[in-house]
């Protein structure tokens, strides 16, 4: 059955999103602030409200992709009083606790409100190979569930709505250090006269792996064992050394590896050197250094 869902925010994922509710034959109105944004998607049909209380209007569900919570708050808080009864499904980034807090300033305006964390970037909008994380009220994501499955799988992760933004948050603490650990490489590589095509395929081996380490090592944690049978932390701290050393060799920035390394340092002088490299985990959990 056909929905009227409205877009607001057209950047990117925006047009992606906006894009695949035409290919899949709902009724779609668009808005952004640069208006020529949403020349093509009219272009395929879509209509362009000329405010934010007419897209309000338009659409049963309100997809908002912004870049954040604040930049929900500029773009609707002027067409506050067109809130009332609408359903607000917020894919922008932001923190648990912004996200709740916008949920609360939603409810009080009237409107119901599903935090969204999408799990691909635009090329992946329509395909169900990758899932977007959903929180908030389940009769509502239940009521809607078809239509948000037009964008991505849907995983629901319960009635808080900061959850969805957790797990957001989560996939992405993992993604940016790794993908900046790889980059790192391939400078320290280059630095060597290895050119990144060299060097990738066994970056990938690495990686490709790393889902055994993450099986074995999971249920160890959750038991609180952390004995160094396997590797030690002052085995990492040797071997993270050698890292940086070579980097400074290599006329490469350090940076990146000697704030590993001394986080590896830190567990060691903390007693945990003979340790497995998970008693990071309890390190971590208590907060920064002082």
């Amino acid at each position: 059955m056909s929905t009227s869902v409205t877009v607001i925010g057209l950047g990117p994922m925006g047009r992606a999103i906006a894009g695949a509710y035409l290919d899949a034959g709902h009724r779609v109105t668009v808005w952004n602030r640069t208006p020529g944004r949403a020349d093509e998607l009219a272009a395929r049909g879509a209509l362009r409200a000329a405010t934010v209380e007419e897209a309000l209007a338009a659409g049963e569900v309100v997809v908002l992709s912004l870049t954040d919570y604040a930049a929900m708050y500029a773009v609707l808080e002027p067409a506050a009083a067109a809130l009332e009864g609408r359903v607000l499904v917020n894919l922008s980034s932001d923190t648990p606790a912004r996200a709740r807090e916008g949920a609360a300033w939603a409810a009080r305006h009237g409107a119901r409100h599903l935090t969204g964390g999408v799990q691909t970037p635009p090329s992946g909008i329509g395909s169900k190979e990758f899932d977007t994380f959903y929180s908030g009220p389940r009769d509502l994501f239940e009521q809607y569930q078809d239509v948000l499955e037009v964008l991505t799988g849907t995983d629901y992760r319960g009635e808080d709505p900061g959850l969805a933004a957790l797990y957001y948050q989560l996939q992405m603490d993992l993604f940016w250090t790794t993908l900046t650990a790889w980059l790192h490489m391939l400078a320290l590589a280059d630095a060597n006269g290895i050119e990144p095509s060299e060097i990738t395929p066994y970056a990938a081996g690495v990686l490709g792996g790393m889902g055994q380490f993450l099986d074995f090592y999971t249920p160890r944690i959750e038991a609180g064992r952390h004995a160094g049978d396997v590797e030690r932390i002052s085995m990492a701290v040797a071997s993270l050394d050698h890292v940086v050393r070579t980097t400074r060799d290599s006329g490469a920035d350090p940076a990146l590896p000697a704030a590993v390394l001394e986080t590896f340092r830190r567990a060691a002088a903390e007693g945990y050197e003979e340790d497995s490299l998970t008693r990071l985990f309890e390190v971590f959990g208590r907060g920064a250094a002082a």
